[in-house]
């Protein structure tokens, strides 16, 4: 039997720009292309249908392989919400659950995304190491969105990303 079991990352970030700007960085392959999974100089492949029931594709080359992030769109609210699903089949047929929500703050926007984040659990873990994995996976993803966020808090101020991790 193949167990799962999940955990949800949450991240609050604040923009200088409307949200307008901040959700069409999600849904614009010119846009993602430059920060969602990947960067100019490395993508393969930035391609979206932005409607509910549509799906998105990201292929990255990197040291030599492509990295393959691929999803549907769940629920696409202009300029509020877009709920999305995220896999990368290479790795796992695990499917995470991402939302991301935007509000007008002042003069800017302030973003709440989070994703419903799926484990696959190993037969002989305890609880304990299952917790221990799920720290571990959140932290991880964490720490990649953190990158990503800094290249979309750059596009969408400056039209540009200057972070080539």
């Amino acid at each position: 039997m193949n167990n799962t079991s999940t955990t949800t990352l949450t991240m609050k970030r604040e923009f200088n720009v409307k949200p307008e700007k901040v959700f069409d960085a999600w849904l614009n392959p010119v846009m993602m292309k430059k920060w969602f999974f990947t960067l100019e100089g490395t993508n393969k492949v930035a391609q979206n249908d932005p409607k509910v029931g549509g799906s998105w594709e990201i292929v990255d080359h990197r040291q030599g392989v492509d990295y393959r992030a691929i999803g549907d769109y769940v629920e696409i609210n202009s300029p509020e919400k877009i709920v999305f699903t995220f896999k990368m089949p290479q790795f796992s047929e695990l499917e995470d659950t991402i939302t991301v929500e935007l509000k007008e703050l002042g003069q800017g926007s302030e973003m709440t995304f989070t994703q419903l984040i799926h484990a696959e659990n190993e037969e002989q873990w305890t609880d304990a190491d299952i917790v221990k994995a799920l720290d571990e996976m959140r932290d991880g993803t964490e720490h990649g969105w953190n990158l990503m966020f800094m290249g979309l808090k750059e596009l969408v101020e400056t039209g540009k990303v200057s972070y080539q991790g």
